[in-house]
């Protein structure tokens, strides 16, 4: 048989899209044709809030395998559905949940308050206080009780620069984004020398010597908020690949340098980049494969991201 156009393909997703009463939602890491099709794209805080406040009867998210639970712990009477079922996350991998647990129980006199970044499973929510992301890691902590210590999971990139930000002492989870870390001091330096008159703009995930390149740090939202602000020409953006698409449509008319690794020109992440136009029609007309959580986890998931939202109002 033989394959359908690009056009059909699109097509035909639109179809299954109303057919279905489904949203699409997609990561700003996602390839530049998914992107261009979702009905929203956004960093993670947006795409909660756009699953919580969503009247679809299907959602299907194209992202990683947390962000999809993330939806369906917020929507448990609807059917969510992503591309790739194997579209997971070092960070999430970096604190499984049983560990976790175990952690807290062997520290259990400490009393943490667990603040856990968002990369990371419906199981390690559950065990959470409260759930941040990069956009609002600083504001979650500084509500913070005064009166516990507060361990940080799982990014430590990320726990480090927001105790630079709030100056409250945090335990740090020591995880980090295989996509992050590539990223150097040298790589950024060297494409800095090529563009001496560029600005650079970074994610929280990246290492400490690299952020100390940066003029300014921030989530993957307010990168493009800093891109339409800044009045340089030329913007070098260290994150992962899939982000220059999305800053392109927003501000064409500067130029986007993708951070080079030590390895290549730019960063891919091989999970987000797992999810294509034809899984994406695919699992719209199979409704697979759906996300299913146990109710006593997906309950108390609900608990921690709840606040969070309520918390970043």
């Amino acid at each position: 048989m033989a394959i359908a156009p690009a056009l059909d393909l699109k097509e035909e997703i639109l179809r299954l899209k109303k057919e279905r009463n489904a949203v699409i939602l997609a990561h700003n890491y996602q390839v530049g044709p998914i992107q261009d099709i979702a009905d929203y794209v956004g960093d993670s805080l947006g795409l909660a809030y756009r699953a919580q406040e969503t009247d679809a009867d299907v959602i299907a998210f194209c992202g990683v395998h947390f962000m999809a639970e993330t939806a369906k712990i917020l929507n448990p009477e609807k059917t969510v559905v992503l591309p790739d079922k194997d579209a997971g996350c070092s960070l999430e991998q970096a604190c499984p949940a049983d560990k976790l647990a175990a952690y807290l129980e062997e520290h259990k006199e400490k009393n943490y308050y667990v603040i856990a970044y968002i990369n990371c499973s419906a199981g390690v929510k559950a065990l959470c206080d409260v759930i941040c992301t990069s956009g609002n890691a600083p504001r979650i902590v500084n509500q913070a009780p005064a009166d516990r210590p507060i361990l940080f999971v799982p990014d430590a990139n990320l726990g480090a620069w927001v105790m630079e930000q709030t100056g409250r002492k945090m335990d740090l989870w020591q995880g980090s984004c295989y996509v992050h870390v590539e990223f150097t001091q040298e790589s950024i330096q060297k494409i800095k020398d090529e563009y001496p008159d560029a600005v650079v703009v970074a994610h929280p995930e990246c290492t400490t010597a690299v952020r100390l390149l940066a003029d300014e740090v921030c989530s993957t939202e307010k990168m493009i908020h800093f891109c339409q602000k800044t009045p340089a020409q030329n913007i070098i953006v260290v994150t992962e690949s899939g982000m220059l698409h999305r800053i392109k449509k927003e501000v064409p008319e500067k130029n986007l340098i993708p951070g080079p690794t030590d390895h290549c020109a730019c960063a891919d992440c091989r999970y987000m980049k797992m999810n294509t136009l034809e899984k994406l029609h695919a699992c719209l007309e199979k409704l697979e494969p759906q996300v299913e959580l146990p109710e006593d986890v997906r309950a108390k998931a609900e608990i921690s991201l709840v606040r969070m939202l309520e918390q970043s109002k």
